[in-house]
């Protein structure tokens, strides 16, 4: 009998701590609903999540963003979220628990998650003082809810008779009833919060969906020459030539993807050398020459080999005729500026060399992709595409502001992350059939892929086994320079493993080198290879 009557109050401690956990949860979850009505009152990107993850992505050292492009690629802002939030739940438990032995305490730690959320979502780019109000609102609901959970859960801490109740500890009787009633009623309340801020948020964000759901694009009064036979050479397991929008690559910082409305957008073009300040419409960019093109983007973060390249065919107008427009020379004719800093809606900042876009490439505010509007991800309403620049000196997505400045003056986001001012693409081939570790039969087997030099082109493409001699590939038919360009080596395997290597030259003669370099400052650098069992 003493030995059970021992274990009952253990038992009850324990079922009181896992309560008083529960309890925490509760009341986290009440936090995140009242913060996500509270942001759509003042915008998606206010919420304590994504402020926080924002403020996580502006401070991560390059080395751990590459790593987790590399190894979660586009699912890396996903994997933070879900990060931060398994982190939210931990610390709600254990308020939850510190609220149970001392309610006042307890209740006023969740206000270190309002004071969290509200700094970082002030502190981002674009934060302004009212981004504060979600996570403060959601914080300060949450300690009372908290209090009032911890007031029917008790005190885990029995008083003795002698010492009498504590102040803000409960007086150690557990209101089983009113627990579960005023749990049910917390869930069932922040569960209604959550649905009507996203229900609010749907409703805001509705003007923009329409204005890109009725956008009809102009025909282009410059259109892309219709890409040539043989450009796809149609090989099984090898990379379309023009990459769908659903498969292109995405690697920006936007935890929550902006949703522009086409309709009120402006861009402003101002700054250094600029003579004419200007500020457009989207109806003023339908009205000027659009032209469309077939450019290949690729991200400074792929590694050789990688997934995040992508061709497309965008249309647009030309940026350099804009910045003619408002009084713009570049720095071979005297111009006073040698950067261009293109500011995004959610307060990204990506720096380009005016040069670049002034010297008769096809660079442009690109307005649709792939004979459709642009798609929110890929930025919407407008964007920059600059061809042979990687895209974090080059395509600035959700673009609002365009500042004329120089590289001596003005630091982008990325450059002030260890990255370099100026990235030019580097030529690179990619081995897309067969896979790692495939299992082909002896015979012929197509080896296939795809080569980039954009701005450059591709003139050759090389393909060697288990480092011996090096065979040429047969090139696709070539739609521009600024566009990859797809090859295949009619392999004659025989049984055994075995390395297969590529290499490709550019226009220019150069040959892509063997020397292998990781992606930061510029670029990764080295020869894409692949192991595979003939068998």
């Amino acid at each position: 009998m003493q030995e059970h009557g021992a274990t009952r109050p253990r038992r009850s401690r324990w079922t009181r701590a896992g309560l008083a956990g529960l309890s925490g949860l509760i009341a986290g979850f009440c936090a995140l609903a009242v913060a996500e009505l509270a942001s759509a009152v003042v915008r998606p990107e206010a919420g304590p999540v994504a402020a926080v993850g924002g403020a996580v992505i502006d401070r991560t050292p390059p080395a751990v963003k590459d790593f987790a492009v590399r190894h979660f690629g586009t699912a890396d802002k996903l994997v933070l979220q879900l990060g931060i939030l398994a982190l939210l739940a931990v610390f709600a438990v254990a308020v939850g628990i510190l609220a149970s032995r001392h309610r006042l305490l307890g209740s006023a730690a969740v206000l270190v998650f309002g004071v969290v959320g509200a700094v970082a979502a002030v502190g981002r780019p674009e934060g302004s003082p009212a981004d504060a109000l979600p996570s403060v609102v959601g914080a300060v609901v949450t300690a009372g809810v908290l209090y009032l959970l911890a007031g029917r859960l008790g005190s885990v801490l029995r008083p003795s008779p002698a010492a009498g109740v504590r102040d803000g500890q409960g007086d150690g009787t557990f209101d089983r009833r009113g627990f579960v009633i005023a749990a049910t009623a917390a869930a069932a309340a922040s569960a209604g919060a959550g649905f009507l801020g996203r229900r609010l948020t749907s409703s805001v964000q509705a003007g923009a969906a329409a204005s890109r759901r009725d956008l009809v694009l102009p025909v282009p009064e410059s259109p892309a020459p219709a890409v040539p036979p043989g450009a796809d050479l149609r090989i099984r397991g090898l990379s379309s030539f023009i990459t769908p929008n659903k498969s292109f690559y995405r690697v920006d910082t936007a935890l929550v993807v902006p949703r522009v409305d086409a309709d009120p957008w402006r861009l402003r073009i101002h700054g250094k050398g600029v003579t004419r300040p200007l500020t457009v419409s989207f109806r003023d960019l339908l009205r000027r020459e659009i032209i469309e093109r077939d450019i290949t983007l690729a991200c400074v973060s792929n590694e050789v080999g990688g997934p995040y390249v992508g061709n497309a065919r965008w249309i647009g107008v030309r940026l350099a005729d804009l910045l003619r427009e408002a009084g713009v020379e570049p720095p071979s004719r005297d111009g006073p500026a040698d950067q261009i800093v293109a500011r995004s809606v959610d307060g990204m900042t990506i720096g380009t060399p005016v040069e670049a876009v002034m010297d008769g490439r096809d660079a442009m505010l690109a307005l649709g992709m792939n004979g459709e509007p642009l798609p929110f991800a890929h930025g919407f309403p407008v964007r920059m595409v600059v061809p042979g620049l990687y895209g974090y000196v080059s395509a600035c997505k959700w673009i609002k502001d365009i500042e004329l400045t120089t590289f001596a003056s003005y630091d982008a986001y990325w450059v002030r992350r260890s990255w370099a001012r100026q990235a030019p693409v580097k030529t690179e081939s990619r081995i897309d059939t067969p896979r790692p570790f495939a299992s082909p039969k002896p015979g012929i087997v197509p080896v296939a892929g795809v080569a980039w030099a954009q701005h450059r082109g591709i003139s050759r493409v090389e393909v060697r086994v288990d480092g011996g001699v090096w065979h040429p590939a047969r090139l696709a038919a070539q739609d521009n320079r600024d566009t990859w360009r797809q090859w295949v080596w009619e392999w004659p395997a025989t049984s055994g493993r075995h390395t297969l290597e590529v290499r490709a030259t550019d226009g220019t003669g150069a040959t892509q080198t063997v020397e292998r370099v990781g992606t930061v400052p510029d670029g990764a650098t080295g020869r894409h290879s692949v192991v595979v069992d003939v068998s």
